[in-house]
């Protein structure tokens, strides 16, 4: 390779399909991709058949109708801001429904509920358009949990700090509760997956205080890949088992989106045994930090509010003061996200990070929703200026950049071409970085965006 010319790399998310032009030197860095399920029916229903812990799931559906004719299912599916396999010939959701019909279930005693968290509340045809049409067709009844409703609350006990934990009503009241979803890299819980579809997935918005808290959200272990010494990671273990699953379907999948194993069972051993394997292939060792580095916020990312796990992996591989480019492609109604979390934003911009993170640390201080994922952009902003940060999504509107943690946006009436803007950001880096250290700045690109997790060298041990 020519190392005096640009380097061209491919960047596909969900309506961007661009190649990206780096400067020459660039070094692109990516994971160790394994190889996809060759067949994910088959995997499915190996791990339907024999689960961790757990009897199969077909037995489990007939002896809870053998002690109730008429019991109900609730099977919890992750909501849009997570690329979980669910439709499609690699969907893991139909295999699931249909264990539970052909254990005896009827169609309209069995519910898939979108576990939304604190997330904005879907619509049945957005929820529709996740899962596979035979699930539909069958009969089953879908709908999305709605931490702000308190009818479908119910409380099932409190927090170690005595908070009163409220979940969702339906769910509770199951009497075969599947969770299912993915294990990926989480930047606070450490990793998604498991105990997660509940806490914060089917809470009430005042139970969710304490998880995303500011003093959890600042301890050193709230990070990515990490589920020792986690308080939020723990918090949730904590309270989904108040509520606990009767069985858990998890998958890991690629960069591409294709599955890479499926795990079934108990709730504990399915995370165990899917973050290990997870960990053989998402830790990205590096072998320095670099002066500026380039990233995109993955197809999870569908406003500003999920774009700041792309900036929190992508801080860890920065130089201190460096550059961080992130292309995001925010395809929800609003791009940045709702209400709650553009005051915060505000807030933030208005009083500066420091300040904010004191002002929500301070005893007299309400908890506001959406706060958390603020606070996470202020710990980025510790390592990276926010006139070094450059953030670009087709989708946002030019007015609100003025509420978002980055630097100016392109012109109004410049280019829109993605690659042209992230090649003028990459310039303007270049330039600030080569006046400030008198030498040419290290440049790396990212290609897992917030799915390769950089860890220098010499402590990945790899």
């Amino acid at each position: 390779m020519d190392g005096n010319k640009p380097i061209s790399v491919p960047l596909s998310l969900r309506t961007i399909q661009t190649e990206l032009l780096l400067p020459p030197k660039t070094v692109v860095l990516g994971t160790r991709q394994p190889t996809a399920l060759a067949s994910v029916p088959a995997a499915l229903a190996t791990a339907l058949g024999a689960p961790l812990g757990r009897p199969p799931l077909c037995e489990m559906g007939r002896q809870v109708l053998d002690r109730n004719q008429s019991a109900s299912a609730v099977v919890v599916i992750s909501d849009n801001t997570r690329p979980v396999p669910y439709k499609g010939p690699d969907g893991i959701l139909w295999p699931i429904v249909e264990s539970l019909l052909q254990s005896g279930f009827r169609p309209e005693r069995i519910r898939i509920l979108a576990a939304s968290g604190t997330h904005r509340v879907m619509t049945v045809s957005e929820i529709s358009s996740l899962i596979d049409d035979r699930v539909i067709a069958a009969g089953v009844g879908v709908t999305c949990h709605n931490a702000h409703d308190p009818s479908v609350l119910v409380a099932v006990g409190c927090s170690a700090q005595g908070t009163t934990i409220l979940m969702n009503r339906e769910y509770v009241a199951a009497d075969l509760k599947i969770l299912t979803g993915l294990v990926e890299p989480h930047f606070m819980a450490g990793v998604s997956g498991g105990r997660k579809s509940i806490c914060p997935g089917l809470l009430g918005v005042q139970s969710v205080e304490e998880f995303h808290g500011p003093a959890m959200m600042e301890h050193p272990g709230t990070c990515n890949m990490n589920i020792t010494d986690n308080l939020c990671h723990e918090y949730a273990i904590q309270v989904a088992r108040m509520a606990p699953p009767d069985f858990v379907v998890n998958v890991t999948i690629r960069d591409d989106g294709k599955p890479v194993d499926v795990f079934a069972g108990d709730m504990d051993e399915v995370l165990e045994t899917a973050f290990e394997q997870l960990k053989s292939f998402v830790l990205l060792p590096i072998p320095h930090r670099f002066d500026i580095v380039v990233t995109h916020a993955g197809r999870g990312a569908i406003n500003h509010y999920q774009a700041a796990k792309a900036a929190t992996t992508g801080a860890q591989a920065v130089t201190q003061d460096g550059f961080l480019v992130v292309v995001a492609d925010t395809t929800d109604p609003d791009p940045i996200g709702n209400g709650t979390y553009r005051e915060m934003l505000e807030l933030m911009k208005k009083v500066g990070p420091t300040a904010f993170r004191q002002l929500i640390g301070s005893s007299d201080w309400t908890l506001v929703p959406d706060q958390w994922e603020v606070q996470m952009w202020a710990k980025v902003l510790d390592r990276v200026p926010e006139d070094h940060l450059f953030y670009y999504s087709p989708q946002t509107r030019l007015s609100d950049y003025a509420i978002l943690p980055c630097a100016d946006p392109p012109a109004e009436g410049a280019t829109t071409d993605v690659s042209e803007i992230v090649a003028a950001f990459i310039e303007q880096a270049r330039q600030q970085a080569t006046l400030a250290l008198g030498r040419r700045p290290s440049i790396a690109y990212l290609s897992d965006g917030p799915f390769g997790i950089p860890v220098e060298a010499v402590d990945a041990q790899l």
